[in-house]
């Protein structure tokens, strides 16, 4: 806030209430210049490499190695050693103690990871701080309470470890994804080499100095960076017995395809649209709330994203007035800045495809708005988005944005609002908002979706499993369920 001073030593007065900087500091995240690949605990020069940037600036953050095909079947190889060596036979009591030391020790450097996670996403740091680190360190205290209870879990089938987990993260949540799929492999008894996404490898990175820090056995983790033919590489390999991959439908489809008849395991978690369901009795400015953390968190780079509003017709005007004035007060900037709530789009690609889709929305018809918003001159940028008189048939309310663009669409019934919510090829999540508890479960049974909120949105707990239905992708993370995609059975 700045301030006037008065003559005399009065107080000052206000002259405006605009926000001050509040940047947190990048003094507690040491950089490397350069980053090699982790593979049977030791860091292996790559032969190529590549640059990774922060979007918020586009400066150059580090130089990131290129694993090759050759990078890959060393980590394969280092991993199937330390499976074979013991980390497959050791008691799940041992197993736990590894996951716990590494959940301290995320808990102990958060600020580090935070920033980090932040400087090289692009997300607001209070996102980055109060979400994805609590979150992540807390999936790894959960699944190390399995550990030893995996005979109990499954009573009368005999579970053991698959064998070597690839597996292959997105962009979105970079160290969360790492954590929700790291931390029940090695649960089970599994040994993993992981690929982090192209545009965001620096805190995977990061995380194998915790490993370093929580003496994990050489081969238990390995590390591999790369574009898409470094993940190619991974799912092809012939000794990965189990392969986890989220990211976008078409390459979860190209996944499958290539596995298929291979006896690999598989889960997919990949493309969302869902419905966020307003219903007329609901309290109206918590659904604004909601509907605002929905979509504009993280920048919409969320796949369970509300990125669709059914609104019913009776409140439709008076929720997006609320929704607009809610938007005007949205601050977007420095992902850094404590008080950003929409931080920078990820990559120069992905702003492409956003500003693509929002295009086609103008072109097909649908009325835009924005919020009065001046946006940085340097980085990836885009302002959060409504649109109303959308219909089913445009491309932004079938298509997967991913970024701060919603789509208003209305409803008279709830038979009504179940057909329109299930006319998706995805099938990820929902949210229904309404003060009617009979109707919540109602609702609940007939929508084909993986997750469904009741007057909240976005909510995630380590013991909830996660996952979606048809083009959403098959298999569960979280919660009991995501132990049995890391175990086979012996009847």
């Amino acid at each position: 806030m700045a301030e006037l001073d008065r003559p005399g030593g009065s107080p000052a007065v206000p002259s405006d209430w605009t926000y001050a900087p509040a940047p947190e500091s990048r003094d507690v995240v040491h950089l490397r210049d350069r980053y090699g690949l982790f593979i049977g605990g030791e860091w292996l020069e790559p032969s190529e490499t590549y640059e990774t940037i922060s979007p918020a600036t586009e400066e150059p953050l580090a130089v990131i190695g290129q694993a090759s095909v050759a990078d890959v079947d060393r980590a394969v190889v280092a991993a199937r050693t330390a499976f074979a060596d013991g980390w497959s036979s050791l008691p799940g009591s041992e197993r736990a103690k590894y996951l716990f030391r590494i959940a301290r020790i995320l808990q102990e450097r958060a600020r580090e990871f935070a920033v980090l996670e932040s400087l090289n996403g692009g997300k607001p740091i209070k996102e980055s701080r109060d979400v994805d680190l609590p979150l992540a360190a807390a999936h790894f205290f959960y699944y190390a309470g399995w550990a030893d209870k995996l005979e109990y879990a499954f009573p009368n089938r005999r579970p053991r470890p698959v064998g070597v987990a690839g597996q292959i993260i997105p962009w979105n949540f970079p160290l969360l994804m790492l954590a929700w799929k790291i931390a029940p492999a090695l649960a089970c008894g599994n040994t993993v080499v992981l690929k982090p996404a192209e545009t965001t490898p620096l805190t995977a990175l990061l995380f194998c100095d915790v490993l370093r820090q929580a003496e994990l056995p050489a081969g238990v983790v390995n590390i591999v960076t790369g574009d898409g033919r470094t993940g190619a590489a991974l799912v092809e390999h012939d000794g990965v017995d189990k392969i986890a991959f989220t990211g976008s439908t078409d390459v979860g489809k190209a996944i499958q395809r290539r596995l298929a008849g291979s006896g690999k395991k598989l889960t997919l978690e990949l493309g969302g649209k869902a419905a966020n369901i307003v219903f007329d009795d609901c309290a109206l400015d918590q659904a604004v709330e909601g509907i605002v953390n929905g979509i504009y968190f993280n920048q919409g780079h969320v796949c369970c994203a509300g990125s669709r509003l059914l609104a019913q017709e009776s409140i439709y005007e008076p929720l997006v007035e609320k929704l607009k004035r809610r938007l005007e007060t949205l601050r977007v900037g420095d992902p850094l800045d404590k008080n950003t709530d929409v931080g920078a789009i990820n990559s120069a690609m992905q702003l492409e495809k956003i500003r693509e889709l929002v295009e086609s929305g103008r072109e097909e018809g649908a009325e835009i708005y924005q919020p009065p918003c001046r946006l940085p001159e340097k980085g990836y940028w885009f302002a959060p988005t409504v649109f109303t008189n959308v219909a089913q048939s445009y491309r932004i309310a079938q298509e997967e944005i991913f970024g701060p663009v919603l789509s208003v669409l209305t409803f008279r019934t709830p038979e009504e609002a179940i057909e329109k919510a299930n006319n998706s090829p995805y099938g990820l999540s929902a949210g229904v908002w309404t003060e009617k508890g009979s109707r919540i479960l109602w609702m609940a049974q007939r929508l084909r979706a993986g997750v469904v909120w009741a007057n909240t949105f976005n909510r995630f707990d380590p013991s909830s499993p996660f996952g979606g239905y048809k083009e959403s992708g098959f298999g569960r993370e979280g919660g009991l369920h995501g132990l049995e995609p890391y175990l086979r059975f012996d009847e």
